[in-house]
């Protein structure tokens, strides 16, 4: 999720923990320490994009991570706080580590929760930013804020954003689960065979779902509001994955290709080859759109090496996304 969301998550989760004896310290810790797993995109900075790609959401999203740092953090802490309890500052620090992959395991990128199990959880039922689950939980936390240490308003207010949050997430479950079935009985009514179906909210709202579908020789993307009258349009992508030629036997394209799961493709623009990442579809509602929200030149160096370079997406696109965002959730 996002860097508020997870500050948000982080400092509820302080306060439920060691509101009562240290106030709003505890939501300060449990903020800071809800964004420390995401330190993970300084990689990015250090390493080529497939090695950074692998490691995003990778250890500092663990169990393992949570339970060999927090005690870490908590002694750094107590050295220079004057609350010392070691144990209660682990719990706050382990706390805050962890509800962060769990959170984060909702959305179509997932987290490996299980590291070094290379094992990655995405249940895609929540975009990475969803004003509806963040803005309830905001409101509530300020609340929380205001209100004296240990009375009981204070504790209300938490639990309030922690229950109306949490019980967000399951009515996302829910939707997603109707949207799932809503796809396979239109899939069925156009006669379109298919391998596999996988289902996400569009950005910014859980009301406009996407399906990425797979089939022998491409892959369909569409995309289906609740308030829809008219049938699902499907847009078509070919595999294409022939056009990587002998490339496809490098181990750096293989490691590309495990991040994305299969859902990718490939399209050559003036001999220039170009991979695409199906799972998180385009950055544009129209049929058939091809400004895909990650895509990456494929370059080679003097050593016969291939690398990715991602292309930079520009602001307009997303302001357009938006526009078209607010007319399509009211349906076709």
């Amino acid at each position: 999720m996002d860097s508020l969301t997870q500050i948000v998550l982080g400092a509820a989760v302080g306060e439920a923990v060691l509101g009562k004896k240290i106030g709003n310290k505890a939501l300060l810790y449990g903020a800071v320490a809800g964004t420390i797993p995401d330190l993970d995109v300084a990689a990015s900075y250090f390493t080529d994009t497939v090695t950074a790609l692998e490691i995003h959401r990778g250890f500092t999203h663990s169990i393992l991570f949570s339970v060999l740092f927090a005690p870490i953090f908590a002694f750094l802490v107590s050295i220079y706080e004057s609350y010392k309890n070691i144990k209660n500052w682990s719990w706050l620090f382990f706390w805050a580590f962890i509800t962060h992959p769990i959170l984060d395991a909702q959305t179509t990128w997932g987290t490996q929760l299980f590291w070094p199990l290379d094992v990655r959880l995405a249940f895609k039922n929540i975009f990475v930013i969803d004003p509806l689950y963040t803005i309830p939980f905001l409101v509530f936390l300020i609340l929380t804020m205001r209100q004296k240490r240990g009375t009981q308003k204070r504790c209300f207010y938490n639990n309030l954003g922690l229950i109306i949050s949490n019980s967000y997430l399951i009515i996302t479950l829910i939707l997603k689960s109707i949207a799932f079935t809503n796809f396979k009985k239109e899939l069925k009514i156009q006669n379109i065979t298919y391998q596999e179906l996988a289902t996400k909210p569009s950005p910014l709202n859980t009301m406009l779902w996407t399906a990425n579908v797979k089939t022998k020789d491409a892959f369909l993307i569409g995309n289906a509001s609740f308030f829809d009258t008219k049938p699902t349009y499907f847009s078509k992508y070919y595999k294409n994955h022939h056009l990587l030629g002998e490339l496809a036997n490098h181990q750096k394209i293989k490691r590309m290709i495990a991040i994305t799961k299969g859902w990718y493709t490939i399209n050559k623009i003036e001999n220039q080859l170009y991979f695409n990442d199906l799972r998180f579809g385009t950055l544009s509602l129209a049929p058939n759109a091809e400004n895909f929200v990650f895509k990456y030149k494929i370059k080679i160096d003097a050593k016969g090496t291939p690398f990715f370079i991602e292309q930079k997406k520009a602001k307009r696109d997303g302001k357009k996304l938006i526009f078209e965002l607010y007319k399509r959730i009211k349906g076709n």
